[in-house]
C-alpha cells in the first residue's frame, strides 16, 4: 500500500476523492433531508386542508352521512367523538392506526388536577374552549397506517377539533399518503448512489490524469538532474517548461544552484592548479639548493633557501586561509575592534608610509583579518609605488573609508576588477620574486566581503593607484589622539 501511495499524483488522486467523497455524501444527506422536509410539509398541508373541509362542514351542522369526504386512497378520514369512538369514515376506509402525536392532544387540553373528573366536567371544559360551531385554530399532526380496500400504507394525518352546532366536540383525522414523499426520497437516494461512484471515479481520473501532467516537468527535471549526477557534467541544465508556476521557477533555482556549482568547481579545480603550479616553484628551486649543498657544501647558498622557505611558508599560509574562507569562515557576529589603532600599529611598523590624521572608529569583524587585508595593501602599495605610500582613514555614511594610496603607474582601467582574481599578476609584477604570488588582493577582497565591506581600486589624486576598504560601523565612533597630519611613523 505504502509502495501504491508513494507517488505524489497516487497521493493528490486519492486526497482529491476522499475530499470529493466526504463532500458528496454531506451535500446528498442534505439535499434528502430537505427534500424529505419539504414533502412532509406538502403532505402535512393537503392532509390539513382535508381535515379542515371536513370540520367545515360538521360545523356547519352536516350530519354524518352527508359529508362529503375524499376517497380513502387519497385522503382517508375519520370522524371520533369525545370518548374516540368513531362516527364516520371516509369511502372505502377500513381502519385507521394513528401514532400517539394526535393522542397527545387530548391530554394537552385537560387541567393536571382534573385527570380524575367525570366526562362531562371534561365537556365542558371543552366547550368553554369552544363555542358552538367552531373549529379549533391548531392542528396536530402525526403518522400511522390506513386500511383502504383491504390494503395497508402509510399516511401523514392531522387533527382538528370541531363543536357541531348541537354542542358535539369532534376530532376529525384526515391522512396524505407518503408514498409519494417514500418514492421520491427513494428515487434521490437511488440516483445518488449510481451518481456518486460514477463522479468519484471521474474525480479521480481527471485529478490523476491532470496531476501526472502537471508534474511531468518534475520528472524531467529529475531526470535531467541524475543524468548530471551521474555524468558529472555541470554544463548541463535542467529543462524549463514555458510556464509561469512553481515547477518552472524550481527549475530555474536549480539551474541557477548548477550554474553556482558549476563555476565554484571551476574556481576550485583552477585554484588547485594554480596552487600546484606556484608550489612547485619555491620547491623545485628550494630542492635544487640542498642537493647542490649536499653534493658541494661550499656552494650552498643558504640565504636563497631561506627565502625560497619564507616564500613557500608564506603562500602555504595564504592557501590555508583562501581555504578557510571558501569554506565558509566569517568573523564572530559580536566581534568588534578599534579599526583606528589597528591601522597605528599597522602603519607604524612600516617605513615610508605617510599617516593621515585618523579617529577611533569601532567596526565589527576579525581585527587579525582586517589587518591582513592592510598588510596586503600596504605590500602592494610598496611594490608599485615609486616613493610614496599614504594611508587615510575616515567615516562616510554610516562606513569606516580606509584607503591606501601609492605614487606608482596605477592601475590600467581594464584591469580593476581582474587583479582581485586569484594567482592574477599584472604584466609589470610578472616574476614572482617581486610579484608575490597573486594573492594578497584576492584575500583582501575576499575578507571585506565577509565582514558586509567592500574594497575598490581607482586612480589616486596624485597619481597611482588608491585602494579603498569601506566597512560599516558599529555605530560608536570618537576622537581619539592619533599621529599628526604627514607623521612618518
Amino acid at each position: 500500500m505504502k509502495r501504491r501511495l508513494a507517488s505524489v499524483r497516487a497521493r493528490a488522486t486519492l486526497a482529491a476523492t476522499v475530499v470529493v467523497a466526504i463532500a458528496l455524501v454531506v451535500a446528498g444527506t442534505a439535499v434528502l433531508l430537505s427534500l424529505r422536509f419539504s414533502l412532509t410539509d406538502k403532505t402535512d398541508a393537503e392532509a390539513d386542508s382535508v381535515a379542515r373541509n371536513a370540520a367545515s362542514a360538521l360545523a356547519n351542522g352536516f350530519a354524518y352521512d352527508e359529508l362529503n369526504l375524499p376517497d380513502g386512497d387519497e385522503n382517508p378520514v375519520e370522524v371520533l367523538d369525545r370518548n374516540e369512538k368513531p362516527v364516520a369514515f371516509g369511502e372505502d376506509v377500513e381502519a385507521m392506526n394513528v401514532t400517539a402525536v394526535a393522542s397527545e392532544r387530548l391530554n394537552s387540553e385537560t387541567n393536571d388536577d382534573a385527570d380524575d373528573a367525570a366526562e362531562g366536567d371534561r365537556e365542558a371544559e371543552d366547550n368553554d374552549t369552544l363555542s358552538a360551531g367552531e373549529i379549533t385554530d391548531e392542528t396536530w399532526y402525526g403518522e400511522g397506517t390506513a386500511t383502504v380496500e383491504g390494503k395497508t400504507a402509510d399516511y401523514r394525518f392531522a387533527a382538528v377539533d370541531v363543536i357541531t352546532p348541537g354542542g358535539v366536540l369532534l376530532t376529525v383525522y384526515a391522512g396524505a399518503p407518503l408514498s409519494t414523499e417514500e418514492e421520491a426520497v427513494d428515487t434521490a437516494l437511488t440516483t445518488m448512489l449510481i451518481g456518486l461512484p460514477l463522479l468519484l471515479l471521474t474525480v479521480s481520473g481527471v485529478t490523476y490524469v491532470v496531476t501526472r501532467r502537471a508534474l511531468r516537468p518534475v520528472e524531467g527535471i529529475r531526470a535531467e538532474m541524475a543524468a548530471i549526477t551521474a555524468s558529472e557534467d555541470l554544463s548541463r541544465r535542467v529543462p524549463e517548461p514555458d510556464t509561469h508556476d512553481e515547477i518552472a521557477r524550481l527549475a530555474r533555482t536549480t539551474n541557477e544552484t548548477l550554474a553556482a556549482l558549476e563555476t565554484s568547481v571551476e574556481r576550485q579545480r583552477a585554484f588547485v592548479a594554480d596552487a600546484s603550479h606556484e608550489l612547485r616553484s619555491p620547491i623545485a628551486s628550494l630542492r635544487t639548493q640542498l642537493e647542490v649543498g649536499a653534493a658541494h657544501p661550499e656552494l650552498l647558498d643558504l640565504d636563497g633557501a631561506v627565502e625560497d622557505t619564507v616564500r613557500l611558508q608564506s603562500l602555504a599560509a595564504d592557501l590555508l586561509l583562501l581555504a578557510r574562507l571558501d569554506a565558509g569562515e566569517r568573523p564572530p557576529p559580536d566581534a568588534r575592534f578599534d579599526l583606528a589603532k589597528a591601522v597605528v600599529e599597522g602603519v607604524s611598523s612600516r617605513h615610508g608610509v605617510t599617516l593621515e590624521s585618523v579617529k577611533s572608529v569601532e567596526v565589527r569583524g576579525s581585527r587579525n583579518q582586517i589587518c591582513r587585508v592592510l598588510g596586503n595593501l600596504l605590500d602592494n602599495a610598496r611594490r608599485h609605488a615609486r616613493d610614496r605610500v599614504a594611508v587615510t582613514l575616515r567615516t562616510d555614511a554610516g562606513q569606516a573609508v580606509l584607503q591606501v594610496a601609492d605614487d606608482g603607474s596605477g592601475v590600467p582601467l581594464a584591469d580593476r576588477d581582474r587583479i582581485f582574481e586569484r594567482f592574477v599578476r599584472l604584466d609589470d609584477s610578472r616574476a614572482r620574486d617581486d610579484g608575490g604570488a597573486g594573492l594578497g588582493l584576492a584575500i583582501a577582497k575576499d575578507i571585506a566581503t565577509r565582514h558586509g565591506g567592500t574594497l575598490t581600486v581607482t586612480d589616486a589624486p596624485g597619481g597611482g593607484a588608491l585602494f579603498e576598504l569601506r566597512l560599516p560601523l558599529t555605530g560608536r565612533t570618537s576622537a581619539a589622539a592619533t599621529p599628526e597630519p604627514n607623521a612618518r611613523p
